[in-house]
């Protein structure tokens, strides 16, 4: 058996960089470095928010080599060398785990022989952790996440069998204190990463409502008590997961950011000033000009950047008056410009 570690849950703005990152990828250069194109489009993705719980991290482990065992945070973890008493909690329901286990392995057809299943959960309640609702409740666990761990001997198996997440609802045995977090309040927010900071207040709002009163003490019958905050996550359908954590100010500290509020009514008037002073016409006449259209050249992608240079540049030219009658300056606008100009570009190298 070895420690299969659970992920740190980053922040919004680390999930942000990282989709950045991998929906900008197009490759390697010859000295091996990657190639990153910051003009690509970004996805649209909806997440699904869980109640964060102030507990410990809790892991039941299993495969068919080395059966189940238990892990904190950053241990291997036994009812003799314990955490919080999580091992001796696991051991004195083994059968419900196990049981658990079989249920995930029926429903995504696992062979435990090959691979391991990863049950992550917060060990919260009674004396555990202070200053939240949850500790009004028996110590409890509450499953937050499943990934499948292929078993592999060399780093060459890890390329090509990657670790994987899968569906964790469904998955509980409340009479012996198992509980499923996605049993509790749920939240979904869909976020364009073409325009991350619009989500933000409404992150704010959801995580300021989870930190006035827990939905997971009021469930237990403890109302008006202080929660946490939210976790967001997605699963795509290959199994890579992308989530981040938004929690209260009662709960920040100094490596832990608040996310801060962003003034929408602004940023509306913008995306109204951009999108005004960008008909189609003139994206179309920047088109032909940057690529020579007219004289039979082509769309070229690497010259996308001066496509949508030629259009800001036009905009300063012709329509500095429309911008300052909203008491805006060309940088205000010029993000939105470029996405503007850059969804242009695409939708004609479709035609």
């Amino acid at each position: 058996m070895k420690m299969i570690n659970y992920p740190s849950t980053p922040q919004f703005r680390e999930v942000v960089t990282s989709v950045n990152r991998t929906y900008n990828y197009i490759g390697i250069d010859d000295k091996g470095e990657p190639i990153y194109d910051r003009l690509l489009p970004k996805p649209v993705i909806t997440f699904k928010g869980s109640v964060k719980l102030h507990g410990t991290s809790a892991g039941v482990i299993f495969n068919d080599i080395s059966g189940l065992w238990v892990q904190s945070r950053s241990n291997i973890i036994t009812p003799q060398s314990d955490n919080a008493g999580f091992a001796f909690f696991v051991e004195s329901r083994k059968e419900s785990f196990i049981n658990l286990i079989n249920q995930i392995k029926d429903r995504y057809n696992i062979d435990t022989n090959k691979n391991t299943i990863c049950v992550y959960s917060e060990w919260a309640g009674s004396s555990i952790q202070k200053g939240v609702g949850i500790t009004n409740i028996e110590k409890s666990c509450f499953i937050y996440g499943v990934k499948i761990s292929p078993i592999i001997v060399n780093e060459v198996e890890l390329k090509d069998n990657p670790a994987y997440w899968v569906d964790h609802s469904n998955l509980s045995d409340d009479k012996n204190k198992i509980y499923n977090i996605l049993d509790f309040k749920t939240y979904e927010v869909e976020i364009d990463f073409n325009r991350p900071e619009l989500i933000q207040n409404k992150i704010i709002e959801l995580t300021l409502e989870v930190e006035e009163e827990c939905p997971v003490s009021k469930q237990f019958g403890f109302p008006n008590t202080i929660g946490e905050g939210i976790v967001f996550s997605h699963i795509y359908e290959n199994g890579v997961r992308v989530f981040f954590k938004s929690k209260g100010v009662k709960h920040s500290s100094s490596n832990v950011k608040v996310l801060k509020k962003v003034d929408n009514e602004k940023i509306d008037k913008i995306i109204a000033v951009a999108q005004k002073v960008c008909p189609s016409w003139r994206l179309d006449q920047m088109l032909t000009e940057t690529f020579d259209l007219i004289n039979g050249g082509d769309l070229d992608r690497s010259k996308l950047g001066l496509y949508i240079k030629a259009v800001i540049n036009d905009i300063i030219k012709e329509e500095i008056d429309v911008i300052s009658e909203a008491d805006l300056e060309i940088k205000d606008i010029a993000k939105y410009v470029s996405e503007i100009a850059k969804s242009f570009y695409f939708d004609q190298e479709k035609l």
